[in-house]
């Protein structure tokens, strides 16, 4: 599986698996952005990221934490 800037939930599933002991509401944009170029199915250009893109996936991540 190949993830992309575009799948927020899939990428905030994996994240959630590397990291489990965080809580993804207080992870800074840069940590965040470094640890989704980092995930071994991630294939994507990491300049095309945006804040809003970020955001996205922290939210995500948020709702699978709950």
């Amino acid at each position: 599986m190949s993830l992309k800037w575009t799948d927020t939930l899939d990428i905030a599933i994996e994240l959630d698996e590397q990291h489990p002991d965080v809580d993804p509401q207080y992870v800074r944009f840069t940590d965040l952005h470094d640890w989704i170029c980092q995930l071994d199915d991630f294939d994507d250009d990491p300049e095309k990221s945006s804040e809003r893109i970020l955001e996205a996936i922290q939210m995500a991540w948020l709702d699978e934490k709950d």
